[in-house]
């Protein structure tokens, strides 16, 4: 029979812990998987963002108090942005542990640690949550203002940091009933011409290319638009269209943008886009999306670069009642070219 004193194994340390952790195949995320946010694991907890000549870039922090490497002759500006701190636990009581017999091939050990697996990185384990929330600060950081979990209070707002007005909303008129021949095209061309104009180096011709995120009302529509469908109709990529099985949640290329139907959390509210709108933001363009992780808050992870997630146990030391299974994650999504992005409406 097991018992709590199974804690003090080493396979119940944080380090054993996290490192497994970071070894599983986490839950799919749309931004995550998509791979646009470039990891950058930093060594404190704020990180540094430089501009220069109205450019913006992620640069390598340094120990408070240290020396910064300037340059003269140039303008410049270095600003420090706090990582915010993601955390939450889950409890395993005596009872369920002392519960676990060994039976077959498995250890109490094994036993146990499947049990505590299973709590961070299970269906409904930690994790979930802690993937959830990184989707939900991607989702704002392609739309250039990061919020908290409550949807109103904003972390970062980029436009704001770096003094860049944000682009007017697009109306894409696609409830028009009588469009004008090419106005869905043309429209597509305003925002990639928008979009590299304010690039400001980061757009590379042949790999850069602008994706737009819609709401599923705006996705209806422009499915359905007449100039949408005249296009396709007499191409191979036009088989939903001709036998009307649905794209819903799929994507597609038109007008040079790649057109994507965001599904969010089912719900509609927790990680969602509005309906009757799309985001545009560009894939390819050097640095304009990073994902910095700041260590963790534990005196084994000082000045150590940070990971994406910290997991430990937290035995009850007072009663031996219960272990506290813990999740930390000190991330920082950031958007480095704010004036890129675009936005639009679809009436």
């Amino acid at each position: 029979m097991a018992t709590m004193d199974i804690f003090k194994q080493d396979a119940f340390g944080m380090i054993s812990l996290t490192d497994a952790l970071n070894k599983q195949e986490f839950q799919p995320s749309y931004f995550r998987n998509k791979g646009l946010f470039v990891p950058k694991p930093v060594r404190t907890e704020t990180v540094a963002i430089e501009e220069k000549n109205g450019v913006l870039s992620v640069i390598q922090t340094s120990e408070r108090g240290a020396p910064l490497d300037q340059k003269t002759g140039q303008k410049r500006k270095i600003r420090d942005f706090r990582t915010v701190r993601i955390a939450k636990g889950d409890r395993i009581n005596a009872s369920e542990i002392s519960g676990i017999r060994a039976f077959g091939s498995e250890t109490e050990l094994m036993q146990v640690q499947a049990e505590v697996a299973d709590r961070f990185n299970g269906p409904s384990g930690l994790m979930r949550d802690v993937e959830l929330t990184w989707e939900f600060q991607m989702l704002g950081a392609i739309q250039g203002i990061v919020y908290d979990a409550d949807g109103s209070s904003v972390i970062y707002n980029w436009f704001n940091e770096f003094g860049v007005n944000q682009a007017a909303e697009i109306d894409f008129d696609l409830d028009n009933a009588n469009p004008a021949s090419g106005a869905v095209r043309k429209v597509c061309n305003q925002v990639i011409r928008q979009m590299q104009k304010a690039a400001a180096g980061a757009w590379v011709p042949g790999r850069t290319y602008v994706e737009a995120i819609c709401g599923d009302a705006f996705w209806d529509d422009l499915t359905a638009h007449k100039e949408v469908r005249e296009t396709y109709l007499n191409t191979q990529e036009a088989a939903d269209l001709r036998n009307d099985v649905g794209m819903a949640y799929e994507s597609f290329r038109y007008g040079g943008i790649l057109w994507t139907n965001y599904r969010g959390t089912d719900d509609g509210s927790k990680v969602a886009l509005n309906t009757n709108q799309a985001k545009f933001y560009p894939v390819g363009a050097n640095g304009a999306f990073q994902m910095a992780f700041a260590p963790g808050e534990f005196f084994d992870t000082i000045n150590l670069p940070g990971q994406p997630v910290y997991a430990l146990t937290v035995p009850d030391r007072d009663r031996n009642a219960f272990v506290d299974v813990e999740v930390y994650s000190y991330p920082l999504p950031i958007c480095t070219r704010p004036a890129m992005l675009q936005r639009a409406k679809r009436t």
